[in-house]
């Protein structure tokens, strides 16, 4: 017999779903800016990221990039602060943060059985080893791209904080490369979900899930 369960409460959903276009958002105009001044593209690389640019009319739009990266970058941050604020007054954050010494363990096991290279299915809770360390990174990973964001934004009104990251180029490197972590975090999201199927990607929906009840 199959009943009704709750899984995500409705803000959780709510900040979830707000959160990904205005991270797209924050990700398409930060390219546009890119464009300006490619400092990691060489070889080959430049050759095929100026053929994106011509392709998906990127190019040339540095004031429409810096528009739309500074104007939706306050809610990126609003957003952000009331996940986190919500996961930590609702309680929610004791099942995302990893709190075992061998979480990281656990995490290899389930990519391994993710690759159906191990058989025997790993520890699920709620969250799984894998989904903790990812869903807790992703959130350090946001306060990190503020701070390197406002570092690069005001570098010489927050010269203390570029500083701190080791200069303004580190700061840019460093926001760089978490943005190409967003991706590579995007893409293995949505290939999880996928797998997972259509009961998991409902209950992010409509907060509810299917489970079997044994009487």
């Amino acid at each position: 017999m199959q009943k009704l369960k709750l899984k995500h409460l409705a803000a959780i959903r709510w900040l979830h779903w707000i959160n990904f276009p205005l991270l797209a958002l924050m990700i398409w105009s930060g390219v546009l800016i890119y464009w300006a001044y490619p400092a990691y593209s060489i070889g080959p690389l430049r050759s095929f990221t100026d053929w994106v640019y011509r392709v998906f009319h990127m190019d040339h739009r540095l004031a429409d990039g810096m528009a739309l990266h500074f104007f939706f970058m306050w809610f990126f941050a609003v957003n952000g602060i009331l996940y986190v604020a919500y996961t930590v007054w609702s309680g929610e954050w004791r099942l995302l943060v990893p709190r075992s010494a061998s979480a990281f363990r656990d995490a290899w096991h389930v990519v391994l059985h993710d690759l159906h290279l191990r058989k025997e299915p790993p520890a699920q809770e709620k969250y799984n080893a894998a989904q903790q360390i990812s869903y807790t990174a992703i959130v350090v990973m946001g306060i990190g791209s503020v701070l390197t964001g406002l570092a690069i934004y005001k570098p010489a009104q927050l010269s203390w904080l570029a500083m701190l990251f080791g200069g303004y180029e580190a700061a840019r490197f460093i926001h760089f490369v978490l943005t190409i972590g967003y991706c590579v975090f995007f893409v293995v999201h949505v290939l999880q979900v996928i797998l997972a199927g259509w009961n998991n990607f409902r209950s992010m929906v409509i907060g509810y899930e299917l489970v079997e009840e044994h009487e």
